[in-house]
């Protein structure tokens, strides 16, 4: 491909033209392999941020970002396939229970999976918390133990879309990191790549997600569910709540404990409710709308599927969790309800205290976080624990007892909190 112009595609989408399909194949092959400039993808972002792009643009976007590296074939895969995507959250904890309970209910779960940046967890830090457990796999380990376990949940090899590993960094640091067409092209370019036969994604809501009007939440479960439409995988999406944190920990090795609560059939009633909404929709989607997912956690196939699954990977799942150094227990100061939990001030504390990282490059601390031990709606009663943080290092906890005291609201009253699930979009 050649012919084009960086400079001409910028001014195009700057001025708020259309991109043709052969100039978005060109710059994003560019880009990949050098010949197109960070400072000038960054200024081609920012053109896209501000003008936006229409639902041709932003298909043949994803479709080049696909071409961009490896598209996995799961066809020795004997099971139908499904995968599940969060936009992040606070205490969103999902993947870990779900992909076993799917697996245990019948579909084969290709789950490629993130590290947690600022306030939001990474499913693959909190995994990592579980001594010997390994994210990383060959394309050959990664299908192989699908097909033999049926779960799987590691981080996405180096050729799969390269474009995106290379436009995310650069996002990240440019401003422009909230423009729709991007993000659901990364998401979409991942998923679509790993060769999934169907999607269900999880778009969060709230303070503590990154969309935080349901409108915003909306356009960006449409356009997502119709690019993954567009290339043959069955996708739906739910908008659900995150403007609390969601279960009762925050962090890495205290939320794998919490979702082995789950697994073993108890655990918080929100991290149930999502995890069992999800594994429908997922279920459903691979065809098997029969499969009954609450059964599965009842009778132990799900927790079975867990064991199994950590241990394909080298973790040992009958190993103590990681304990913090340091633990504060912080106490209500007067009586009445719970009324407000802020999630993007609990997720900045459980930051603070060491469980998230500032830098992609920045190491993580297992056992930091934050244990909740009242939720909104809870009566409080003066001189009750309202929460715990834990830390490695005591340095941490002053700052991060200031955010979440900020982040605590005791009320008199309490009228209501939002509910979990607010749309579905198909």
């Amino acid at each position: 491909m050649s012919g084009f112009a960086a400079v001409d595609v910028i001014r195009a989408k700057r001025d708020g033209g259309v991109l043709s399909e052969a100039q978005i194949d060109w710059v994003v092959d560019a880009y990949t392999r050098g010949q197109v400039a960070d400072e000038q993808m960054s200024a081609l972002a920012m053109a896209i941020l501000l003008r936006g792009m229409t639902g041709p643009e932003i298909a043949r976007w994803t479709a080049a970002m696909i071409a961009s590296g490896d598209r996995l074939d799961l066809s020795a895969v004997n099971r139908p396939t499904a995968d599940k995507h969060s936009t992040g959250g606070v205490g969103d904890k999902i993947t870990l229970p779900l992909t076993p309970l799917v697996a245990a209910c019948g579909a084969a779960v290709p789950q490629l999976s993130g590290r947690g940046l600022g306030h939001t967890g990474g499913t693959l830090d909190k995994l990592e918390s579980i001594p010997g457990w390994r994210a990383s796999l060959t394309n050959d380990e990664f299908i192989g133990q699908l097909r033999d376990v049926g779960a799987v949940i590691c981080a996405a090899g180096d050729r799969l879309a390269p474009a995106d590993r290379k436009l995310y960094a650069l996002r990240d640091v440019t401003g422009t990191v909230e423009a729709i067409p991007l993000i659901a092209s990364s998401i979409m370019s991942k998923k679509i790549a790993e060769g999934t036969g169907a999607l269900v994604l999880d778009v969060k809501v709230g303070s503590g997600a990154f969309m935080k009007s349901v409108d915003d939440a909306r356009e960006l479960a449409r356009t997502m569910v119709d690019l993954g439409t567009a290339h043959g995988v069955r996708t739906v999406a739910l908008l659900t709540d995150m403007s609390t944190p969601l279960g009762r920990t925050v962090g890495n090795a205290v939320e794998v404990t919490e979702s082995v609560e789950v697994l073993a059939g108890g655990g918080p009633a929100d991290v149930v409710e999502l995890t069992l909404a999800l594994a429908r929709e997922m279920l459903t989607a691979a065809g098997l709308p029969d499969a009954d997912p609450e059964a599965a956690l009842r009778d132990g196939r799900a927790m079975d599927a867990w064991r199994t699954m950590i241990r394909a990977q080298g973790g040992d799942p009958d190993a103590p969790a990681p304990r913090a150094n340091e633990t504060e227990q912080v106490r209500a100061e007067s009586d009445g309800v719970l009324s407000g939990l802020d999630a993007y001030r609990i997720g900045i504390a459980g930051w603070r205290l060491g469980a998230g990282r500032a830098r992609k490059e920045d190491p993580v601390s297992a056992a930091a976080g934050v244990v909740l031990h009242k939720k909104p709606g809870d009566p409080v009663r003066a001189g009750e624990v309202l929460y715990e943080l834990r830390a490695d290092d005591p340095a941490r906890i002053p700052a991060a007892r200031e955010e979440a005291a900020a982040a605590v609201t005791i009320s008199d009253t309490w009228s209501g909190g939002t509910p979990l699930m607010l749309e579905r979009i198909a």
